[in-house]
């Protein structure tokens, strides 16, 4: 559950110049391209995710889960429409499978270049992401505390 949570935020991430800029239009329409890290349902560290979200407004998310040491890896993938600050997900593929699309709702709370903060509808939690550079890689397990 937290990792389908987790995988429509990320997707929130996901958006492309395509999109508005969200709450605050004087930003370019371009802020949410690229890479996201976030933690947890919300803040539990043992589940990660790592989405990139790509120009022409597809995105791809990787989710991990930690037990005991070990990762338990998934993958979203699927599209984005912002408008104004609300944001639905279109998730059509899970771990290389097509699926019917199931559509979540986001509300954007506040944005920087380098960080997003939002609430998934569904649920009221409220998430973090950290935009970060092509090189990271989601932590091990065995790193997490």
């Amino acid at each position: 559950m937290m990792a389908r949570r987790a995988a429509l935020l990320l997707l929130l991430l996901a958006t492309a110049p395509a999109a508005a800029a969200g709450p605050n239009d004087r930003m370019p329409n371009n802020w949410m391209i690229g890479r996201w890290f976030g933690t947890g349902q919300p803040n539990d560290k043992s589940e990660m995710w790592l989405a990139q979200a790509f120009a022409d407004g597809r995105f791809h998310v990787q989710f991990r889960r930690c037990r005991q040491g070990k990762a338990f890896d998934t993958t979203n993938d699927g599209v984005w429409v912002l408008a104004g600050a609300k944001e639905t997900i279109s998730i059509d593929t899970v771990d290389g499978q097509k699926l019917m699309p199931r559509h979540d709702l986001y509300t954007i709370l506040s944005h920087t270049p380098g960080k997003q903060v939002y609430r998934y509808e569904g649920t009221g939690f409220v998430y973090t992401s950290r935009k970060v550079d092509a090189k990271f890689a989601m932590p091990r397990c065995d790193l997490v505390g």
